[in-house]
């Protein structure tokens, strides 16, 4: 960015100075010509003051001499045809100049003055050339002036322009700064308005922000606590319901269902509790879909559903914790129970494509009827609709996606990046 207003503070002012200084230039030259012209004049004029009597021929040949010493070339062409002075052609223009035309004009070399002076004789027309070097004199030197001023104002404008571009930029680079800190996740980060008005208007706007982000999730923690916490009056009522049965494996088995649940519960408060930035999670899931297999065995077995597990032969580590990847796989296995017939079988796979790791839920059931169950938090069957989304929500945390694919049957597929 620095760089960027950099050039486009030098762009205008060299358009500012192509503007000034080129027609500056030209004035220069133009000023030159004017002042050479004006000298040759005067001298023709002074020659000219003799040149309409014959009688003073021996005068107009000595005014001739004193301009010619002066490094001029002033010539007279009398009427009789005879040419005093420094010998030069009789051109179209001074043929016209002895019609009465007093006149400048262009020769090679130069210019040429004329003018016409009328006696008794006739039209004694003086002639005074001026070459190109008076023509142009003190140009060159004017344009180098100028051009020197064009680079020094060049110079100014790079140095003021980089300093103002400095400070411009490096607000603009703080603010950048905190806002990607606040998308890593980092609600702490503020920032120090600085620079222009707007800029720092821009700053206290993100700092405001951060500061609602942090208030709004403190209460969704808040919340999500709260909620948890009124969990365990139920589950506390089903524990002792539980210790009430008389078969012990019957009261063994669902006591571990009870205690996987109060596992459950108390991590989602320690998560809502939690407002530390953790350290980056990562879990082999290969190993975690072993165990949700295990324990989606036991109703997969009641219902008569066959489930089908393949698991690849090596390591598949994903950005993701045990307990994040696990309740993804238990909203996907639950939405094969909600939505499909008793009997339909299932299968959980891991696999290893490239450098990806895909975790995939597959059913031999109808498919979707309806693919609007697709949509973040939508349900087709009376449920929550998140089952779906915290899948969802889990492959994108892990920096990979969801893929869903449907027929037959309805495969879903974690594609996330091997940790």
């Amino acid at each position: 960015m620095r760089s960027l207003l950099l050039r486009y503070g030098l762009a205008m002012t060299s358009v500012v100075l192509v503007a000034f200084l080129v027609p500056l230039g030209l004035l220069a030259r133009s000023l030159a010509q004017e002042r050479a012209i004006g000298v040759a004049r005067a001298d023709a004029q002074q020659v000219a003051v003799f040149a309409g009597d014959p009688s003073d021929e021996a005068r107009l040949r000595a005014t001739l001499a004193a301009v010619n010493a002066s490094n001029r070339e002033s010539t007279a062409f009398l009427p009789d045809g005879r040419v005093l002075g420094v010998p030069a052609p009789r051109t179209d223009a001074v043929e016209l100049a002895a019609l009465g035309t007093a006149l400048t004009a262009q020769v090679t070399g130069g210019a040429e003055v004329l003018v016409p002076v009328g006696g008794s004789a006739g039209t004694t027309v003086v002639r005074t050339f001026v070459p190109d070097a008076e023509l142009s004199a003190g140009v060159a030197r004017a344009w180098t002036v100028l051009g020197v001023v064009g680079l020094v104002l060049m110079a100014g404008t790079a140095l003021a322009g980089n300093r103002v571009a400095a400070r411009l930029s490096r607000s603009v680079r703080d603010l950048a700064g905190v806002a990607e800190r606040l998308g890593a996740g980092d609600l702490e980060a503020r920032v120090t308005p600085s620079g222009p008005a707007e800029v720092a208007s821009v700053g206290a706007v993100l700092n405001g922000l951060g500061d609602r982000v942090s208030d709004l999730l403190a209460a969704e923690r808040e919340l999500v606590a709260d909620l948890s916490h009124r969990l365990r009056t139920p589950i506390t009522a089903l524990r002792l319901d539980v210790d009430a049965l008389s078969d012990p494996a019957e009261r063994e088995r669902l006591t571990a269902h009870v205690e996987g649940l109060v596992g459950a519960v108390d991590t989602v408060i320690h998560s809502a509790r939690q407002h530390d930035r953790r350290s980056p999670a990562r879990c082999d899931a290969r190993q975690v879909v072993a165990e949700r297999a295990r324990f989606w065995a036991v109703p997969a077995s009641a219902q008569g559903r066959e489930l089908e597990l393949e698991l690849v032969d090596e390591v598949a580590a994903v950005a993701l914790d045990e307990a994040t990847l696990g309740a993804a796989l238990d909203g996907l296995v639950d939405n094969v129970f909600r939505h499909t017939p008793r009997g339909t079988g299932f299968g959980l796979v891991v696999a290893r494509v490239d450098a990806e790791v895909v975790v995939t839920v597959r059913d031999a059931g109808p498919g979707l009827p309806d693919p609007g169950v697709l949509a973040r938090g939508a349900s087709g069957a009376g449920g929550t609709g998140l089952g779906i989304d915290v899948a969802r929500r889990a492959a994108e945390r892990a920096g990979g996606r969801l893929d869903v694919a449907v027929g037959p049957g309805l495969t879903i597929s974690l594609v996330m990046p091997a940790a």
